[in-house]
């Protein structure tokens, strides 16, 4: 349907477009980047001032020149396809600590220490936790297996969907019974001894994701399999100049391409050769061959007017923590911060203190003893400290787990988890966080907490749930109807082209830009 000169906006360039773009994420700008470079004519709409959605670098605290990474952290699942497809400029760094995980038994502060690539100082920290060597050997057997099941999975993430038959076929039993078929939980307990070792495994099933390791249905484990697929090695890198820098790298793509992009246009409806904004200058309506939704799929179908037909509101879960400090605060164990501090630091993170978390909050109540964990890009990257670089200063972040949104109606549960949280870094430390707690230009202390009330409000993120909704399975059932573009990658929505480009396409969640790669093919795969 072609639209009148009075509807037209004139900060765009035409009356309709083969493709509009609704949200201006990061898996926005990859499919609007796709398509342009394919040939096709791309508008690219966003409600906010700038692109980028969670993964944007923004100075936090007044007076300081840091960037801060405020809501997304790290990068993974970004497969190296798209890098290059794109040609982006982007650099990725891996950090030189995978996890540490302090810990006190029998009056002593010790901590388990990974490193990235695992050698001596990794097997002689589990043999310290645990007084023998066997529960390394069984964290080297399962991790060992979970990259098998890696291996194969992460290539079809860019491919059409595979059937679950197909993957299944292709992993060993054993790991694809206890990732895919049961509860998280039970193959943790079955292949671990050890509290503190179990709950670090298990954490990564409940990033952004409120369950337990046992929830029957799955969604832990799906989380789970998420944060370890990534290029089929797991890798969590930090992106140099902050997450800001990824996506700015991706509109730059865009626009080289020829896709135009507009900012501070809200979408108000959707409609299957259509889209209808708002900006300063009024409403107007844009044709589209195909419309591509980057919101989540319970936003989409308000906006396309099937309120009564909309999935179950999300509800996020996480406590995002962002500090700057004048200098890295000293452990309690004697471990040097910058090695400690360099990758993921687990905080009552043990097994049973994950479930004593989960049912405190199920129950409504802020966790006692708040589960969490504490990344310090500054270490990786300095360059986002901009004028602070060298003084000794560093960024920290801590994301917190099972803080579901239903926890802060309350207005002073936020308070409340932020002193837990703190607490529960205190406890580990020689010394009081705050007292190594830089200060803003107005002599307040450098702390931002965010809920998922903020996400929401901030980003547009229903329940302020980061990945839009729960994970599904990154493969179809085996009786699926894969006979569409849309359908076979896994984009499909209620109307005739208008798909999913987000993070609520079957294989979306996190910063990956599989979402957008996926809803980009199935649109060649149509013309």
């Amino acid at each position: 349907m072609d639209v009148t000169s009075e509807q037209r906006s004139h900060r765009l360039e035409r009356t309709r477009y083969d493709v509009v773009v609704v949200g201006g994420g990061h898996n926005g700008l990859v499919a609007a980047a796709y398509l342009a470079g394919a040939g096709l004519s791309v508008a690219l709409l966003e409600r906010g001032e700038r692109t980028g959605g969670a993964a944007v670098s923004s100075r936090a605290f007044a007076g300081r020149d840091v960037r801060l990474s405020r809501y997304s952290y790290l990068v993974s699942l970004m497969p190296q396809q798209v890098v290059d497809d794109l040609g982006l400029d982007l650099r990725l760094v891996s950090r030189p600590t995978a996890s540490y995980s302090p810990y006190r038994r029998d009056g002593r502060d010790a901590g388990l220490m990974v490193e990235r690539r695992e050698g001596a100082v990794t097997a002689d920290s589990f043999a310290a936790l645990t007084g023998g060597t066997d529960e390394y050997a069984a964290w080297q057997a399962f991790y060992a297996e979970v990259a098998e099941l890696a291996h194969v999975v992460a290539p079809s993430l860019t491919r059409p969907l595979p059937r679950v038959e197909e993957v299944a076929a292709q992993v060993p039993d054993q790991v694809w019974r206890d990732v895919v078929e049961q509860p998280l939980g039970a193959a943790i307990e079955r292949r671990f001894s050890d509290d503190l070792v179990r709950g670090v495994v298990g954490t990564d099933a409940l990033i952004g994701t409120f369950a337990s390791l046992h929830d029957p249905s799955l969604v832990q484990n799906r989380c789970f399999l998420y944060h370890l697929i990534g290029n089929g090695t797991g890798e969590w890198r930090v992106p140099v100049g902050g997450m800001g820098a990824v996506t700015d790298a991706l509109r730059a793509a865009a626009e080289r391409a020829g896709a135009e992009i507009l900012t501070s246009a809200e979408v108000v409806r959707v409609a299957s050769e259509e889209v209808t904004f708002a900006d300063a200058d009024g409403r107007h309506t844009v044709g589209a061959r195909f419309v591509l939704s980057g919101v989540a799929p319970w936003t989409l179908a308000h906006l396309i007017g099937e309120e009564g037909l909309a999935p179950v509101k999300p509800q996020g879960s996480q406590l995002k923590i962002n500090l700057l400090l004048d200098r890295l605060p000293r452990l309690a164990s004697g471990e040097d911060p910058a090695l400690a501090f360099a990758g993921t630091l687990h905080l009552n993170e043990g097994a049973e203190q994950l479930e004593r978390a989960y049912a405190e909050a199920a129950a409504g109540r802020v966790p006692t003893d708040l589960p969490g964990e504490v990344y310090c890009h500054s270490l990786t990257d300095p360059s986002i400290l901009g004028d602070l670089e060298g003084t000794g200063a560093h960024t920290l972040t801590y994301f917190g787990l099972h803080t579901p949104a239903a926890l802060f109606d309350d207005p002073a549960a936020r308070q409340v988890a932020l002193d837990r949280a703190i607490a529960s870094i205190d406890a580990v430390l020689a010394e009081p966080l705050r007292s190594v707690v830089a200060t803003d230009a107005d002599g307040e202390p450098c702390i931002e907490a965010k809920v998922p009330q903020d996400v929401e409000r901030d980003l547009a993120m229903p329940g302020g749930h980061i990945f839009h909704g729960d994970l599904e399975w990154p493969w179809a059932p085996s009786r699926a109807a894969l006979d569409t573009p849309e359908r076979a990658w896994g984009v499909e929505t209620s109307l005739p082209q208008v798909l999913l480009c987000g993070s609520g396409a079957r294989r979306g969640g996190a910063v990956s830009g599989i979402g957008g790669h996926n809803a980009a093919q199935a649109v060649l795969a149509s013309i």
